[in-house]
C-alpha cells in the first residue's frame, strides 16, 4: 500500500503531518474527502500504549471514510517501540479499533516540543543517530513498514539529518520525512530545501523522501519537489484552515477553485459538529473553538466571529457564531 501511495500518483503525493490536537478522525477524514493521499495520526506514547492507557487508544482508532493513515508513535526505548509497534499492526490494543488496517507505523524523531525533548523523545533522538537506527529495527519487527519523521539537526551547528536518515534506512526504514529545520528553529524562518535535497541523495531510490515545511499551496509544492527532488510533500499548519490545499495539489494548479466564504464557514460548522459527536459536546465545543479560527481567518468579521467562539459554551452557539 505504501508503494502504490508514491507509484500511482500522476503529479506527487501529498500528505498530512501529525499534529497534536489536530489530526484526529474527523479532520484527516476532511482532509481524505480534499485529496489528502495519506496521513498520519498525532504523536502516541508507545510506552503509555504498552501500559495499555484508554486515552492512548483513542488516538489510534481509524474510522471509516479515512484516506490510508500511518500511526505514529514516540518514544526511546527499542523494545517498548517494538512492543508498541507489534500492538498496533496486530490490532490488539483495546479500544485501538481499526475500520482498515494502518499502512505503516511512523517514528517521531522530530517533535520540537520541550516535555518531549526532555523525556528524550522527538527531535533529541537526532543527537543519538545509533538509538534512531535501533529504534527502527525495534518497529520493524510488527511487519508493517516503517517510516521515520526527522529534522534537519537539533541545532544548526549538528545539521545530521543525512547521518539519520542513512542510519534509518540502512535499519529498514521504508520513507524518511524531513522537517527542514533545526529543533532550535522550531518553525521559523524558512524551512532549508538543501537539507531535504541531500538526505534525498543520499538515500537509495527504494527509499522515499518526504519534504516537509512551508508548503502552502501546490506553486511551493512544486517547488520543493523540483528543487530537492523528493517523493512527496508533508503538510502541517497550512492545513489547519485551508484543507482545500490537498485539492489544489492534487489538481497539479490546473482548473483549482478556491473556497467561498461560506464554504470555509460550512465545512469548518461540520468538523467541529463531527467532533462534537465524537468526543462529547462539552469537550468538542472547547476543543474547536481555536480549530475553528484557522477556517476563518482572513475572513470578513473574523475578529468578531473568533471572540464569540473563545466564549461559546455549546454546539447550537458554535453553529449560530458562524451563522449556519
Amino acid at each position: 500500500m505504501l508503494d502504490n501511495i508514491f507509484t500511482n500518483n500522476k503529479i506527487f503525493p501529498a500528505f498530512l503531518a501529525p499534529m497534536a490536537g489536530f489530526t484526529d478522525a474527523p479532520f484527516r477524514r476532511l482532509c481524505s474527502r480534499l485529496g489528502c493521499d495519506m496521513s498520519v495520526s498525532e504523536m502516541i506514547s508507545a510506552k503509555a500504549m504498552v501500559y495499555r492507557d484508554k486515552k492512548t487508544a483513542a488516538l489510534a482508532k481509524i474510522y471509516e471514510g479515512e484516506a490510508p493513515v500511518s500511526i505514529q508513535l514516540f518514544g526511546h526505548e527499542p523494545d517498548v517501540m517494538a512492543e508498541a509497534a507489534c500492538m498496533v499492526a496486530e490490532g490488539s490494543f483495546e479500544g485501538c479499533d481499526f475500520a482498515r488496517p494502518p499502512v505503516a507505523i511512523d517514528i517521531n524523531m522530530g517533535c520540537p516540543v520541550k516535555k518531549i525533548v526532555s523525556s528524550g523523545d522527538g527531535s533529541a533522538l537526532m543527537k543519538t543517530p545509533e538509538l534512531c537506527g535501533r529504534l527502527v529495527e525495534g518497529a520493524k519487527k510488527c511487519g508493517l513498514p516503517v517510516t521515520v519523521k526527522i529534522r534537519a539537526g537539533f541545532t544548526a551547528q549538528s545539521k545530521n539529518a543525512v547521518e539519520v536518515a542513512r542510519i534509518c534506512a540502512d535499519a529498514g526504514a521504508a520513507a524518511v520525512c524531513v522537517h527542514g529545520r533545526t529543533r532550535e528553529q522550531m518553525y521559523a524562518p524558512g524551512v532549508d530545501l538543501d537539507i531535504i535535497a541531500a538526505v534525498r541523495d543520499a538515500l537509495p531510490d527504494s527509499v522515499y523522501v518526504i519534504g516537509n515545511g512551508d508548503v502552502r499551496d501546490f506553486e511551493s509544492a512544486r517547488h520543493m519537489v523540483s528543487y530537492t527532488g523528493c517523493n512527496g510533500v508533508m503538510v502541517g499548519r497550512a492545513a489547519l484552515g485551508d484543507p482545500w490545499l490537498f485539492a489544489e495539489i492534487a489538481s497539479g494548479g490546473v482548473g483549482y477553485e478556491p473556497p467561498s466564504h461560506e464554504e470555509r464557514l460550512r465545512t469548518a460548522a461540520e468538523l467541529i459538529a463531527e467532533i462534537c459527536r465524537e468526543k462529547g459536546e462539552f469537550a468538542g465545543v472547547r476543543e474547536s473553538r481555536g480549530r475553528a479560527a484557522h477556517f476563518i481567518k482572513g475572513l470578513r468579521g473574523a475578529a468578531e466571529m473568533r471572540a464569540a467562539l473563545n466564549s461559546a459554551e455549546t454546539l447550537a452557539e458554535v453553529m449560530d457564531i458562524l451563522k449556519i
